[in-house]
């Protein structure tokens, strides 16, 4: 498996691998945005919880980031450093394959932040020494996460999962095969 950085900024962002001391951020980020979160993200069926077990969490991220064997991410403000979120590449996919996962807080959502994590991580794990593919899994019901996959340049493949509380469901799963920017208004794309 490749060897990932653990910082990224984009235009407005920074990708960063979490650490202990960002489990009161964090917290306040997950309790802003919890209601919205348990509808489509099996790991907020299980929260609130305390200060002290997040921390001990982003240690478990930290250590495995750096073992390569998982990356997730800090999702903050470039300018500011405040968490907006959370994003990261996830061995959930096939051997050749990583899934991207994310979420913002509802202050975050509906600046194309997301669109541009996502877009990060894809570059990042389909540049060299990379994986052939990555995808997107959400809920076909959860049109902002369609709506990132589409702007991100992924192509839709087909249905299949459980919910956060573990019952069957529909599920879209998305792939990006290769990097190369999505055609945009600024760019004179579609």
């Amino acid at each position: 498996m490749p060897r990932f950085p653990e910082r990224l900024a984009t235009d407005r962002l920074q990708l960063r691998c979490w650490e202990p001391e960002d489990a009161p951020a964090l917290r306040a980020a997950i309790d802003a945005s919890l209601v919205r979160l348990r509808e489509w993200l099996p790991w907020a069926m299980t929260e609130p919880s305390p200060v002290e077990e997040l921390a001990a969490r982003l240690r478990d991220f930290r250590e495995r980031f750096r073992a390569d064997e998982e990356w997730t991410f800090a999702v903050l403000d470039l300018r500011t450093g405040a968490v907006l979120g959370g994003a990261g590449l996830h061995r959930r996919a096939a051997t050749d394959a990583l899934e991207i996962g994310y979420w913002l807080g509802v202050e975050a959502t509906g600046r194309g932040l997301a669109t541009e994590a996502v877009l990060a991580l894809a570059r990042l794990a389909l540049g060299p020494g990379g994986v052939a593919r990555v995808e997107i899994r959400c809920d076909p019901r959860n049109v902002r996460s369609i709506a990132v996959a589409r702007r991100a340049g992924f192509r839709y493949l087909s249905r299949d999962t459980t919910t956060p509380s573990g019952a069957p469901r529909d599920t879209m799963v998305w792939e990006r095969r290769y990097f190369a920017e999505p055609d945009s208004p600024a760019t004179g794309g579609g």
